[in-house]
């Protein structure tokens, strides 16, 4: 998952990221280290907030270019 170099892009922490999407900054972590995988729903946040494909987030294509 490219959740870290995204985060890391926008000067952003764990916690800060955690704090905007209602999550908690461990989960954050877990997602990061791949200790836990997101589900359909905290895709759909992730992907929306830093305003990329889920495919791009999950790290299946190089293109962050959302198809709407």
């Amino acid at each position: 998952m490219k959740l870290k170099e995204l985060r890391q892009k926008r000067g952003l922490s764990q916690l800060k990221l955690a704090t905007e999407l209602n999550m908690s900054q461990n989960t954050i972590s877990r997602y990061e280290t791949e200790e836990r995988q997101a589900g359909y729903k905290e895709l759909i946040a992730l992907a929306d907030y830093f305003d990329v494909s889920i495919d791009y987030l999950l790290g299946r294509t190089n293109n962050p270019k959302v198809n709407r």
